[in-house]
């Protein structure tokens, strides 16, 4: 098949990131999604039996068009701690503003939608994951200042994606300084460097 006639499944995920995207926050239908896709409900069901499922790959997707775990894999599972820890701020901060349509539709209905929240804590749960691996890796080097489970939650919460949407959109951070403070107190605060 070309790339001119992507698949139904690939058209699906698609549909589901640009709905998402052009309306942060607000909830996609299947029926919005399968319109969108150009599918009937019947196929979109097919492909996928309910919206955790959908949300669940349409980010993993996301992860695999913009290269997310590439970039991960490279740069906090080799060198030094601190190499590793600039890697994950420049990887997973360069990456929110890709997927913040999608990530505050799920940051909504998470509050209130069961399948938006199980879809959200398992991706939260593989990033704090990523996170957990760098904080290992200052321990080893013998620069980390903390306990590891607190230096986790820390840089976890350093890089959350309501942190990026607070100063980048509230307060009108460029993007570059974002990544330069963020990298900067994500140093201090768990190795005092």
């Amino acid at each position: 098949m070309s790339s001119d006639n992507p698949t139904t499944r690939t058209r699906i995920l698609q549909a589901t990131r640009d709905l998402l995207d052009s309306n942060p926050g607000t909830a996609a239908r299947m029926s919005d999604i399968a319109k969108r896709a150009g599918v009937s409900r019947q196929a979109l069901y097919l492909h996928f039996p309910n919206r955790t499922e959908l949300f669940i790959a349409a980010t993993r997707h996301q992860d695999a068009v913009h290269g997310l775990n590439a970039a991960l894999d490279v740069g906090i599972c080799s060198g030094s701690g601190a190499d590793r820890l600039s890697a994950l701020v420049a990887a997973w901060g360069g990456y929110i503003p890709h997927i913040f349509g999608m990530a505050k539709t799920l940051m909504v209905l998470k509050e209130t939608d069961e399948e938006a929240a199980r879809a959200w804590n398992e991706r939260m749960a593989d990033f704090r994951d990523a996170c957990a691996a760098v904080v290992a890796a200052l321990a080893r080097d013998g620069d980390l200042v903390m306990d590891e489970t607190e230096a986790t939650d820390l840089l976890w919460t350093l890089l959350s994606i309501p942190t990026w949407e607070h100063l980048t959109r509230l307060c009108g951070w460029p993007q570059a300084r974002y990544l330069d403070e963020i990298t900067r107190l994500s140093r201090q605060a768990l190795t005092e460097a």
